[in-house]
């Protein structure tokens, strides 16, 4: 089979690489192109186009970046006319890859939806495109399952594949003693700074987390940084402040970390798979936040608290991601802090939930299964 990916920033680069990797050991005779990232490259997919050029999130940025953005598309379409698929694979990036969708249906080609956008978060209309121009939707959460069967969508949860990636590096990963020798890092408890994946999230949330540093003497405070964004982005905000800044090392930091503070994201997840307690941000430009305000229809932002259905994590918004609350909060998710032992008590509950590892081996099996039986028909 030919299989066309599509995954727009980093979190669809790491689980397309996984879902690549499960495919090629299904199919001997797989022949996988990308739009993705370095990882889904290492998996063995041909890269066509790094999410690096294609990542543009925001009203503003998007809005400064329009001509970009159709540029973009008309290549991804003359791309998949020209490798001629059986099935193109879309990785959440909805702005995008429902436009490809329908492109692709236009063409009679195959769609996969996987990992679906948060819909059920904003603009739930949208699930209309996904009835018309896709053939089979594969969610990653346990909650979405009644939200697409509303909708008249048969979907089956089969499992997150960020229970597969943080379970195979938390085998992976060194002792924490050698990891604090290989980064160079003091014997003070880490506190660790998820500040996003894209550069305004960056610009937002990062400031405000650093103000609480001088609150908390005997820490020290490492920053995940992100390789698709400039070194100088986080010197810039950082200044002379004696945070320590490791890229691309976001699972060695919390195997480290007592704490973190997280924006709002996949991150969120991934700090809970760790038992690591957090305080959750999300802080975007004015227009951001006001349409935020205005249209999303979720109770809570983060996954964790999503997925079980209550504020297991104390999620800061707006204006009240300042210091005094990002101070108070990070006190209480610290060791002998009065909401440490409840957050972790609720993260057994998040991973009973969450199921088993090896979904990305199980998706690609169904979507191989699928692509046979359509052959079939």
């Amino acid at each position: 089979m030919r299989y066309f990916v599509i995954g727009g920033e980093q979190s669809g680069d790491l689980h397309g690489s996984n879902l690549i990797r499960e495919l090629f050991a299904a199919d001997g005779s797989a022949e996988i192109f990308c739009w993705g990232g370095d990882m889904m490259e290492s998996a063995g997919a041909k890269l066509l186009k790094h999410y690096r050029e294609t990542a543009f999130m925001g009203f503003v940025v998007i809005a400064k970046n329009i001509r970009k953005i159709a540029s973009n598309l008309s290549l991804c379409k003359q791309q998949i006319l020209e490798h001629k698929p059986d099935v193109v694979i879309l990785i959440d990036y909805p702005g995008f890859n429902l436009r490809i969708a329908e492109f692709a249906k236009q063409n009679d080609l195959k769609v996969f939806y996987y990992i679906s956008p948060k819909f059920w978060a904003w603009n739930e209309k949208r699930v209309e495109k996904i009835k018309k121009f896709v053939d089979r939707m594969y969610i990653i959460f346990p909650f979405e399952t009644e939200f697409y069967r509303k909708h008249g969508i048969d979907v089956e949860y089969r499992g997150n594949p960020l229970v597969d990636e943080t379970e195979r590096k938390i085998l992976s990963l060194p002792g924490k003693n050698e990891i604090r020798k290989l980064f160079n890092l003091s014997d003070k408890p880490v506190i660790a700074l998820l500040a996003g994946s894209r550069s305004h999230e960056v610009e937002s949330i990062l400031p405000q987390m650093l103000k609480v540093m001088g609150h908390f003497p005997d820490h020290q405070f490492v920053l995940a940084g992100v390789k698709n964004l400039p070194q100088e982005l986080y010197t810039r905000i950082i200044g002379d402040k004696p945070v320590i800044t490791l890229t691309d090392k976001t699972y060695e930091i919390l195997h480290l970390s007592d704490a973190a503070l997280v924006a709002s994201g996949t991150a969120t997840l991934e700090a809970a798979l760790f038992n690591i307690p957090q305080v959750v941000c999300y802080k975007g430009d004015f227009f951001s936040m006001l349409i935020a305000w205005l249209v999303i229809k979720v109770k809570y932002i983060s996954l964790v608290n999503l997925i079980i259905e209550s504020e297991v994590v104390k999620e800061l918004l707006g204006y009240t991601v300042n210091e005094k609350n990002l101070v108070e909060e990070l006190k209480k998710v610290l060791p002998g802090g009065i909401k440490r032992e409840k957050i972790l008590s609720e993260y057994k509950k998040l991973k009973e939930k969450l199921g088993p590892a090896g979904a990305s081996q199980r998706i690609a099996g169904d979507m191989l299964k699928e692509l046979r039986g359509f052959r079939l028909r």
